[in-house]
């Protein structure tokens, strides 16, 4: 029997439905953002066809991202929803988003553990980062903030909201861990649009090849702005020892480890930069296997 067009699209949607269920977009500043958009057109795909892969695919490279919003992706109806949820940021150098690599195929993945993912389109390019820009820190706190707010309406417990985030969104989730009272936002446009009042601070952290968390003048001591302090969470490292930004996974352990924060490092030896999520067969590749290990072991997702 010969196939249709629309029988075709028909049979694309379904298959991408039973494998992630996508609900809903949030904007984060319905009205306005907290300062005016760096970004200088309209939001674009910038992807070119010499990219490199991200999970064996050419991943939507987003920029000009001025409207920043949280999609939300809830476990499919074959899957037992465990009440988690994590916002995940992810990376691309404060200037584009690797979209479909680090972030639909994350949730793929926390959808089949049973978490809710919360994809965070957050504002890109940046003229900095932090304290330099303020822009996705802001949506950061943001997100969290919505995501206790909608809790009940999500069905997830607003004690089990977590961040995963990849590259320069690893360091986006750092920041979250060490500044989510940062009340930049009040003094802008948009504080009436932020409730200071809920809390932003994650539950848990996991920091996939993390970017940036280094001084800018010496990448052999941390970034004073993303020491770890009272409010940084369990946190779960993964990177490659041939990493460009090799040295940021091990010196933000060891500062966990002084500060007394409960962390996992996991270093691998190849592997580079911008591996993805999905395994193909080396090493790194199988990280989600230990963090769904450390996931459980830290009560976010019931043992089997």
């Amino acid at each position: 029997m010969r196939t249709s067009p629309a029988m075709l699209l028909g049979l694309i949607i379904a298959s991408c439905s039973s494998a992630l269920s996508q609900q809903t977009v949030i904007q984060l500043w319905p009205h306005a953002t907290p300062e005016k958009p760096v970004a200088a057109g309209v939001e674009t795909d910038v992807t070119q066809p010499g990219d490199g892969l991200i999970n064996g695919h050419r991943s939507a490279r987003l920029t000009n991202v001025s409207h920043p919003t949280i999609t939300i992706y809830r476990p499919p109806a074959n899957v037992t929803e465990s009440g988690a949820a994590a916002l995940v940021f992810p990376g691309g150098g404060y200037q584009i988003l690797a979209w479909d690599g680090e972030g639909v195929d994350t949730c793929t993945w926390l959808t089949s553990i049973g978490i809710t993912c919360l994809l965070v389109k957050y504002r890109v390019p940046n003229d900095g980062r932090y304290p330099d820009s303020f822009a996705p820190l802001e949506d950061a706190q943001q997100a969290m903030r919505l995501a206790r707010l909608h809790a009940r309406e999500w069905r997830i417990d607003p004690a089990r909201i977590g961040v995963v985030g990849f590259s320069a969104g690893a360091d986006l989730a750092v920041l979250l861990s060490t500044h989510p009272d940062d009340h930049h936002v009040e003094s802008t446009p948009a504080a009436s649009e932020a409730d200071a009042r809920v809390d932003a601070r994650p539950n848990f952290a996991i920091l996939v090849y993390p970017a940036f968390l280094t001084s800018q003048s010496d990448d052999t001591k941390l970034d004073p702005a993303r020491t770890p302090n009272t409010f940084t969470p369990p946190t779960f490292l993964i990177e490659a020892e041939n990493d460009i930004y090799g040295r940021n996974a091990p010196l933000y352990y060891q500062a966990l480890a002084s500060a007394n924060i409960p962390a996992e490092l996991h270093m691998y030896a190849t592997g580079g930069h911008g591996f993805g999520i999905t395994p193909k067969g080396e090493p790194e590749e199988h990280w989600t296997d230990l963090a769904k290990l450390w996931l459980r072991s830290l009560g976010v997702i019931p043992k089997p």
